[in-house]
């Protein structure tokens, strides 16, 4: 994975791909609809954004939700992986991935959402 974001100076940070890591256009998508930059601006914000038009915060809070969406959606493929390509347990990726090695059911629910997302 070539997927680099380096810390520039100060508060900036520069994000780097190569077109391999990008195949289904996601990064490129993110960045260019302003998702990644709605979700940034609503995770550094502590008590919600200081935006006074209620379009534009419906639009960020919308950014927000779709890259959620998508990124619980890989998440549940990436457990996927983990299960079926390096064999490991349930207590294990739940550990890992959840830090709670007791939370047997949300990884297989993860799973199993994956599995339909790769068509299984």
């Amino acid at each position: 994975m070539t997927v680099r974001v380096t810390k520039t100076k100060g508060h900036a940070a520069e994000i780097t791909w190569e077109p391999d890591d990008d195949p289904q256009g996601y990064l490129a998508v993110s960045i260019e609809g302003d998702q990644l930059a709605s979700a940034l601006a609503a995770l550094g914000a502590t008590k919600g954004l200081d935006v006074d038009d209620e379009g534009t915060l419906a639009l960020i809070t919308r950014h927000t939700t779709e890259l959620a969406r998508l990124l619980d959606r890989r998440a549940a493929v990436l457990v996927v992986k983990l299960r079926d390509e390096h064999g490991m347990s349930w207590p294990q990726i739940s550990d890992r991935v959840l830090g709670d090695p007791e939370k047997h059911s949300s990884v297989r629910r993860m799973y199993d959402s994956g599995r339909r997302h790769i068509g299984y």
